[in-house]
């Protein structure tokens, strides 16, 4: 049988009576190894993004809020229909691999951008590559898993692609350091060179998607949703409106970049914390998601939503450019107790026939609010029109408010109030 063969042909849903690393479906690995990959060619260039904005262009952070916000909304839509076509078709893998080639295909225009406009063109397009391959993808992960070993495999997922990230950030480390040193200001010449070689792992992660995953037969005999979010669940809308709130003070991380250039890291130092924060995520992400599933996702998901109120409490009174730097340390332990361990808590709440719309909704809540939350983070911090703001910690003291009041609502309403649904 040849590998084309092999790789179309639909295989056997997990079975439930295997645990453990070795046991994960090869699904699990092909999205891991795609993650990290595209998070390799992602990364090197998005989180220096805002420092071509700011350095090169001059561009405010009021406009750096619009255009991240608007990235991520620009995609919301696509993610539930994406999900929910998903769902419909009762094929992920497909989806997922068109996702990627979109966002693979608009890398090469932030070479040519020279004006704000572009940038935030190109980071559209991506961000709707995005959206049409999280869901499904996410669908398939949990497809491929059986509910004993679920946090693992999301785990897993999550470990891959922030090594991925990790990767990225010190490839462009290595290029800045060689092609500015110290510099406080990143230069255009410095950014695309960046931009070339993040087109090599983005083209191969495409390929390990497309060769390396496999169809798996979504079994419940339940026929999927006519894009009616009644289907989800009530458990599953309220978990939303938590989630939601959480969100709305938590903005784009251009602002936790540029927050520690204001303090006083270099691009260089910016670039180091960066590669901190996704070692820390890297490491936290599978053991957290491996204790969720022997102990339940409620503890891990309060415990890093606690860290996160801390974090952006601390970015808001933070004092020198080490201080941002332990901190964003920090931030990737958030980041690996609750981000894998989250998504793993949907496929527990929503039946197997509307995980991707239930996927896609997720998605579509946190893309939704990433526009306001970074709206409204820019014009606290510098404000707008005649108005200067009230400063730089003025974003992160809300986030961290906020933060903390979604914690207080998920921690007294979980444990009384949601009745996990089996696959």
């Amino acid at each position: 049988m040849t590998t084309g063969e092999q790789t179309n042909k639909p295989v056997r849903s997990p079975r439930p009576d295997r645990f453990g690393v070795r046991a994960l479906h090869r699904n699990v690995w092909a999205t891991s190894i795609t993650s990290f990959l595209m998070d390799v060619s992602s990364e090197m260039v998005l989180n220096i993004l805002p420092l071509f904005l700011a350095n090169v262009l001059g561009v405010k952070t009021s406009v750096i809020g619009l255009i991240e916000g608007v990235a991520e909304a620009t995609a919301s839509l696509l993610k539930v229909f994406s999900g929910w076509l998903s769902d419909k078709l009762r094929s992920r893998k497909w989806l997922a691999v068109a996702g990627y080639g979109l966002s693979t295909l608009a890398k090469p225009f932030f070479y040519f951008a020279h004006s704000w406009e572009m940038i935030a063109g190109v980071r559209w397009a991506d961000r709707v590559g995005k959206g049409i391959r999280t869901a499904p993808r996410d669908a398939l992960i949990a497809d491929s898993s059986n509910e004993q070993q679920r946090g693992l495999a999301f785990g897993v997922q999550r470990a891959a692609d922030t090594a991925g990230a990790m990767f990225g950030l010190l490839i462009a480390l290595g290029v800045v350091w060689l092609a500015q040193a110290n510099a406080a200001a990143l230069g255009a010449s410095t950014f695309r060179t960046v931009v070339l070689i993040s087109l090599i792992p983005a083209v191969l992660a495409v390929l390990a998607l497309a060769l390396g995953a496999q169809e798996v037969p979504i079994t419940s005999q339940r026929a999927a949703p006519k894009f009616a979010f009644r289907s989800l669940g009530r458990p599953f809308v309220v978990f939303m409106l938590i989630v939601g709130l959480f969100e709305l003070g938590n903005s784009s991380d251009a602002f936790l970049v540029l927050r520690a250039q204001e303090r006083g890291l270099s691009v260089l130092g910016v670039l180091g914390m960066l590669v901190t924060f996704n070692l820390v995520y890297t490491l936290i992400s599978a053991p957290a998601g491996s204790l969720s599933d022997r102990i339940g996702r409620r503890g891990i998901i309060v415990g890093g939503w606690l860290v996160y109120a801390a974090v952006y409490l601390g970015f808001g009174l933070a004092q020198s450019g080490w201080q941002v730097w332990l901190l964003y340390a920090l931030y990737g332990l958030y980041y690996g107790l609750a981000y894998g361990t989250t998504k793993a808590l949907i496929a527990d709440l929503v039946p197997e026939a509307v995980r991707g719309t239930a996927y896609g909704t997720y998605n579509a809540v946190i893309g939704l609010l990433d526009f306001p939350a970074s709206v409204i983070a820019g014009v606290l911090w510098q404000g707008i029109g005649a108005w200067g703001g009230f400063g730089a910690p003025a974003p992160f003291l809300f986030g961290a408010a906020m933060a903390l009041l979604a914690t207080l609502l998920l921690a007294a309403w979980l444990p009384r109030a949601v009745t996990l649904r089996r696959p």
